[in-house]
């Protein structure tokens, strides 16, 4: 009887779980990303998010104010567009902020937009072909956006922007090729340091390849910081024992 009655129950249940995202409608979805010269991409996402019913705006509300309303509950209310969509499949993700925004009334439409910023690692696949010459690689594995038969592909309501280190040249060969800036051919690409693919484009043969030349003054910089990542607090030791006998040595020599 009780297998029954849940059989019963279950039409309800599925139709009130679709209700509720049903009421919170993504509209769209920018995903920004930006490259840097380490390998690893800062990521801004802002859905926006039309909210449809007065009790779902009080539910978005009660919500947003919540101090222990978890990421895997803003899932649950929004849907699963609400999800990091550039993810290293080995490292994840880190540094990771929920920014839900206020309601607005845009023209009757009751709208948010909810704001996802996070670092991911190896975004690039960095190899140095020359002295301070950098061969980057745009690692595909880290885009989750929708998984179609053919690969992966752009939802219909979604960009993504991709934003190269300065003083990046785009090389050759880019697929598919970016709706922005809208240019002849790809290697009209080359001084572009921003790009943007848009609605339901295919990303499942993506390839985005650029070089970087390095300035003197950052190959130092970044010499004294691959030395301070590999000793970490022993440089200051090392640092200060050098001073701490560079005055020994000159009060001896002094009082000799």
């Amino acid at each position: 009887m009780k297998g029954y009655l849940l059989l019963l129950l279950l039409p309800l249940v599925l139709s009130l779980s679709q209700l509720s995202y049903a009421s919170y409608n993504v509209t769209h979805l920018n995903t920004t990303v930006m490259l840097n010269s380490t390998g690893a991409a800062q990521v801004k996402e802002v859905l926006t998010v039309l909210v449809s019913s007065n009790s779902s705006i009080q539910q978005y509300s009660n919500a947003r104010i919540s101090l222990n309303f978890t990421l895997s509950q803003w899932q649950n209310l929004i849907g699963p567009m609400l999800t990091q969509h550039i993810v290293n499949p080995t490292t994840g993700v880190s540094e990771f902020n929920l920014l839900p925004g206020p309601i607005i009334n845009l023209t009757g439409f009751h709208t948010a937009y909810i704001i996802m910023t996070y670092e991911v690692n190896n975004a690039t696949m960095v190899n140095e072909t020359s002295p301070r010459v950098f061969h980057y690689v745009f690692n595909d594995n880290v885009l989750n956006f929708e998984h179609a038969v053919n690969g992966e592909v752009l939802y219909p309501n979604a960009s993504l922007t991709i934003i190269l280190p300065q003083g990046s040249k785009v090389l050759s060969g880019i697929s598919p090729l970016p709706d922005l800036p809208v240019v002849g051919a790809s290697s009209d690409y080359q001084n572009s340091t921003q790009l943007t693919w848009d609605r339901g484009e295919t990303l499942s043969h993506f390839n985005l390849q650029f070089t970087l030349q390095q300035s003197l003054q950052d190959e130092v910089f970044g010499f004294f910081s691959q030395v301070y990542q590999t000793l970490g607090v022993f440089l200051y030791i090392i640092i200060i024992a050098l001073i701490a006998a560079f005055i020994m040595y000159t009060y001896y020599k002094a009082k000799w």
